[in-house]
């Protein structure tokens, strides 16, 4: 294995750890502000870290897996599959946007999460929590609409100063 894999590898593990303790310790210190329908998990503001590296993009999901596994007791499988694959298609579409800016500012990227989570997670909450294994549009949009603005206001709160904080004093050559 070559040096360049093994940094993305290390890079990817200490997304992951970081993503999974701040969940976790932001779980255990105020229990269900990072783990409910309405949410403001303070990791998520790390998925920024996607427009600076590609190791993000695993790092974010495996964090992603390794903090729903702490919440499985209330919330059972679910939020580990479609929480998880949430975060996989918002990490690879932030990469993918990094390069788009408003303002200097990669907004385009930072609204991925809200969106994939509000789908996703939106989902999930409607088909097994609100309407017993079924279907309901409204249900679907109310919960998804709550989803993301949770998503909406970590990344615009915390992950676009983050990213500011990062460019500005050119820590993204530790990313790369």
């Amino acid at each position: 294995m070559n040096n360049n894999k093994i940094i993305f590898i290390v890079r990817a593990a200490v997304i992951a750890a970081l993503y999974a303790v701040i969940t976790i310790l932001q779980n255990v210190l105020f229990p269900g502000s990072a783990s409910m329908a309405v949410q403001f998990r303070i990791s998520e503001a790390l998925t920024i870290i996607s427009v600076f590296t590609p190791a993000a993009v695993p790092g974010l999901t495996i964090g992603c897996i390794i903090a729903n596994i702490s919440s499985l007791s209330s919330l059972g499988p679910y939020d580990l599959i479609f929480g998880s694959l949430a975060s996989l298609f918002s990490t690879i579409a932030m990469y993918a946007l990094r390069n788009v800016r408003l303002f200097n500012m990669p907004v385009a990227a930072a609204l991925m999460p809200a969106i994939m989570n509000g789908i996703f997670v939106g989902f999930e909450i409607d088909f097994f929590f609100i309407n017993n294994l079924s279907f309901d549009f409204g249900d679907f949009l109310i919960q998804g609409g709550l989803v993301a603005v949770g998503e909406l206001a970590v990344l615009f709160i915390l992950g676009l100063p983050l990213f500011k904080l990062i460019e500005c004093r050119k820590l993204y050559r530790l990313l790369k």
